[in-house]
């Protein structure tokens, strides 16, 4: 049995986004040649490796042991060539990243990071938009990845991701009135944008969840303690959007950009920064 690595690294990218036609679009080939090869890894293998559903894959009990050892070769090809291409660097880089993508999106970027640049000291904060802001402002972060809709910093797009309302299919709460509703904390960014959607809409609401970040939002959903605004990449398991047709508009189209303190200008910065950016896009769907 031969298992060539562009074969699971295919695999791992169909694993992570869930869809043949995101993945392709990841790496840059066409949705019939990603379902070509994955059907090549599945006879190598001999069973199954996804089921097949009308939104899209899920891995089968095999293709989830098989995903252990594939994300981990597909792990070590990529530190391997960044380790041969990367210069000698020292110093430090302060990060700001919101806990919306830094978990998921960032964190293979930043162990990569840590892994082929051992002498760079990597300080990560992670808060709301507002304070990451401040803190750049102030020269406090080198780096900053921050929800921006209203284009108010110098920065480079990252990716865009609408706000929409989420709701529980288990809880249902959007069938009552007045609607319970989860706003964030701080900012005006729930009063000019969330709260006022529902009010050109003449939806009766109460607030009754508040929250200093988007994961205390998808909480409240998930619990069924409100619906709320969310990305809508990051609506929670067992919720989803409610749409225009239920009375609902999408909020807003949020930018999630990349900010560069004026004054850091080292080569770890860079380095750091371009490995951030590699790792939005290859998430990008």
């Amino acid at each position: 049995m031969k298992l060539e690595s562009d074969l699971m690294r295919c695999f791992v990218t169909v694993a992570d986004l869930g869809n043949f036609t995101h993945a392709a679009s990841a790496l840059g080939r066409t949705q019939s040649a990603i379902s070509v090869q994955i059907k090549r890894l599945e006879e190598i293998a001999g069973k199954p490796l996804f089921d097949r559903g009308p939104r899209g894959v899920t891995l089968t009990r095999f293709g989830n042991e098989l995903l252990v050892n594939a994300r981990r070769i597909v792990n070590l090809l990529d530190e391997t060539a960044a380790s041969l291409d990367a210069p000698s660097l020292e110093g430090q880089v302060r990060i700001g990243l919101p806990e919306e993508y830094g978990s998921e999106t960032a964190s293979h970027a930043l162990a990569l990071f840590a892994k082929v640049h051992k002498n760079v000291e990597v300080s990560v904060r992670s808060a709301c938009s507002d304070v990451q802001k401040q803190a750049l402002l102030k020269g406090d972060l080198d780096l900053a990845v921050i929800f921006d809709w209203e284009r108010a910093l110098q920065s480079e797009i990252l990716m865009s991701d609408p706000t929409v309302w989420a709701t529980s299919d288990i809880h249902r709460l959007h069938e009552q009135s007045p609607l319970p509703i989860a706003v964030f904390d701080h900012g005006s960014w729930s009063k000019d944008y969330a709260i006022r959607s529902l009010q050109l809409r003449k939806h009766p609401f109460r607030v009754v969840y508040r929250g200093d970040t988007g994961a205390a939002l998808k909480l409240a959903v998930s619990a069924g303690l409100a619906i709320a605004p969310l990305s809508r990449s990051k609506i929670p398991p067992d919720c989803r959007e409610l749409t225009v047709a239920e009375g609902f508009d999408q909020i807003d189209m949020t930018n999630i950009v990349l900010c560069r303190h004026k004054d850091a200008t080292s080569e770890a910065v860079s380095a750091m920064e371009k490995a951030i950016r590699a790792a939005f896009r290859a998430n990008a769907v």
